[in-house]
């Protein structure tokens, strides 16, 4: 009898554990930083385009030195920062890679708005060209930074529903909440630029 009584209790527990599935905290963890990867991608891309940008710019708004510099400053803002391993689970980390990413987005929707002051510099072909890869670079920064937020969501609820929680707890222990986008102050701004 003891022996049908310990069988039926390691079915049970079995089901239980393979029924919560025992290796979603790992999966979903290799989910998110694959997310996290391709946002950093996206900034690295929109990196990378801006020194075009400003060249073409410089050629027809030399008088508009402010927010070249604005521009060229916040890029090597960017580029410069160095991410910590943990940024994904430090809370101050993760603030400050997204002020620095949000102050070369909004010093960028400057120069792109300057181009309305000068007819010729919105018809050259070579700017037209620079500010549709930007801009789709912006949308693919949006698509990214939307899965990144979906995957750590995914995450975040395994380590913080139950019984989900138990056996991260158990079996994962070194695994932390993570850190998601959102909105700050400047993102909700429109951008001022003066023409005077």
């Amino acid at each position: 009898m003891r022996k049908i009584f310990n069988s039926i209790l390691l079915l049970i527990v079995a089901s239980i554990f393979s029924g919560c599935m025992v290796n979603n905290v790992p999966t979903y963890d290799e989910e998110v930083k694959a997310a996290w990867a391709q946002v950093q991608n996206q900034y690295k891309r929109r990196a990378d385009l801006i020194p075009n940008l400003i060249a073409t710019v410089k050629g027809y708004a030399k008088h508009e030195k402010d927010v070249l510099t604005e521009v060229t400053k916040a890029r090597s803002k960017a580029l410069s920062f160095k991410i910590p391993k943990d940024i994904l689970t430090n809370p101050e980390a993760f603030k400050k890679f997204q002020q620095v990413q949000g102050k070369l987005g909004s010093a960028l929707s400057k120069l792109l708005a300057i181009s309305e002051r000068y007819p010729d510099l919105k018809a050259n072909q070579n700017f037209l060209a620079l500010q549709s890869q930007l801009e789709g670079t912006e949308n693919r920064i949006s698509v990214a930074r939307r899965d990144y937020i979906n995957a750590v969501k995914k995450y975040n609820l395994e380590l913080r529903t139950i019984p989900n929680k138990w056996i991260a707890h158990l079996l994962y222990p070194e695994a932390k909440i993570k850190q998601t986008f959102t909105a700050t102050k400047e993102d909700m701004n429109v951008p001022k630029v003066n023409f005077n």
